[in-house]
């Protein structure tokens, strides 16, 4: 399911990263009295009445008439020299928002910031099903005791309906504002049209910016239909093609380059993340491209996370491998390196191609369709407890205060990603290695290619093993 994202906008020091952190349950974004503390957008997940959604902090927009030198000082103190750049920022979470929160604060009433901000918001807002998307939640914050609290309706001059008056720092009001996102946010979900049945197979290209993804799916299409260039963060948004292969129809996300934060330069073409993880999470497999000529590096390990993190199956294609002298030793060095690196992913397949030649790429779709084909094996009950009880022969399970981890027995209960569960005595037995022992047992029988695995255990009195 993809996750619906939420934007926090509003003038400089009004609150959002307070609030921010308020809703990720932890101190995340750095809050300063300074304004213009926060520049580049901050994401993070959270949840509320079961729904599960992105909030994404941006920096303040300061009033167009009052960047520095031009009728006064700016409200951004901290940030001075990157209000063009912070604006940019805020206008690109609002175009990829579901919902925006709107801060303002009571404290200092409507202000010429305040209006220009909900001029901004209205800008980018267009009408679906006769509502206005993306939906704004005006928050009215630092509303601390019960007359600050009454102070909020002379926010309805905004004209962006209802305010809500919440104290980020303590809490309170929080919850309110809280139930009427998740209701506009489950309007917006119906009000979405249902999409035709879609059975292809959906693998996006993801990596860091300037590894050559465009250039990958455009020798993978025949045609240039993304656009393809030297300079790192070109692509902005996601694209959507459609091939056949054997018969098989398949979906290709192109995707934004995803950086490091503490890499990302001013300007909206350099930070893009949020659409990529959404990419992510809409394909089947992903394509994760690596760059030959600077090796594997620590962002790429975590965009590999990220696909970890949503269960998803994934192929490892190392781009450029024209451009590197190679002996008879390159391609094992380059395969050591990157299993050390990405030793959280020991299953992945690798490939070495050019985009620009067209060397190997003709391994890359193949090697999508095998891992997605091993994704949706199921292994019938009486397989998977004959894994385990080897797998016992071979390795007694852990003991903890005298106490001997039994496990009863086990089912594979879906695919996509394949899910086990795993019934013993006691779950708190159950340690992580030899939980990783079990899952490459499972591998060794049967390899799942690509394909991550995830093991369930839960308590249940005792039964033979089938």
């Amino acid at each position: 399911m993809i996750k619906p994202v939420v934007a926090l906008v509003g003038r400089p020091n009004v609150g959002k990263s307070t609030l921010f952190n308020r809703l990720a349950g932890r101190r995340l974004a750095v809050v300063d009295d300074v304004p213009g503390t926060t520049r580049d957008r901050l994401h993070t997940e959270a949840d509320w009445a079961g729904l599960d959604f992105i909030i994404v902090d941006t920096g303040g927009i300061d009033p167009s008439r009052m960047k520095k030198g031009e009728g006064g000082e700016p409200l951004s103190i901290g940030s001075a020299d990157f209000i063009d750049e912070i604006r940019a920022q805020a206008e690109a979470a609002i175009r990829e928002a579901d919902a925006v929160l709107f801060l303002v604060d009571v404290e200092n009433g409507v202000t010429p910031a305040d209006l220009e901000v909900s001029e901004i918001l209205r800008r980018f807002q267009s009408k679906r099903e006769g509502t206005l998307w993306p939906s704004v939640i005006l928050v009215v914050n630092k509303a601390e005791n019960k007359t600050e609290r009454q102070q909020a309706v002379e926010f309805y001059e905004l004209g962006m309906g209802e305010p809500y008056a919440v104290s980020a720092m303590h809490g309170g009001g929080v919850g309110d504002m809280l139930d009427a996102l998740v209701e506009a946010l489950k309007v917006e979900d119906m009000a979405e049209p249902e999409d035709e049945e879609d059975d292809s197979v959906k693998i996006a290209i993801v990596g860091k910016p300037n590894v050559g993804k465009s250039s990958l799916l455009n020798r993978i299409l025949g045609e240039d239909r993304a656009i393809v260039s030297p300079i790192a963060g070109t692509t902005r948004d996601s694209v959507d093609s459609y091939i056949t292969h054997e018969d098989v129809p398949i979906t290709l996300i192109d995707t934004a380059g995803i950086r490091r934060r503490g890499k990302i330069e001013p300007g909206v073409e350099k930070y893009s993340v949020i659409r990529s993880m959404r990419s992510i999470s809409r394909a089947d497999v992903a394509l994760l491209l690596l760059d030959a000529t600077t090796g594997i590096t620590s962002q790429d390990a975590h965009i590999a996370g990220y696909i970890l993190d949503e269960w998803k199956s994934a192929v490892v294609v190392v781009n450029k491998w024209d451009a590197i002298e190679k002996d008879t030793h390159t391609i094992n060095e380059y395969e050591e390196d990157i299993r050390e690196q990405l030793n959280f992913l020991p299953y992945v397949p690798i490939k070495y191609i050019s985009a620009l030649t067209g060397q190997r790429v003709n391994q890359v779709i193949p090697a999508a369709l095998h891992v997605q084909e091993e994704r949706m094996v199921r292994l019938s009950t009486s397989q998977v407890n004959k894994i385990l009880r080897d797998a016992m022969a071979q390795h007694s399970p852990p003991s903890k205060g005298g106490r001997l981890l039994k496990i009863f027995y086990g089912a594979q209960v879906q695919v996509e990603p394949p899910t086990f569960v795993l019934h013993v005595n006691d779950p708190k037995l159950m340690h992580f290695t030899y939980k990783r022992f079990l899952e490459n047992r499972i591998r060794d029988t049967y390899g799942f290619m690509g394909t991550p695995i995830r093991i369930i255990v839960r308590a249940r009195k005792k039964v033979e093993l089938a």
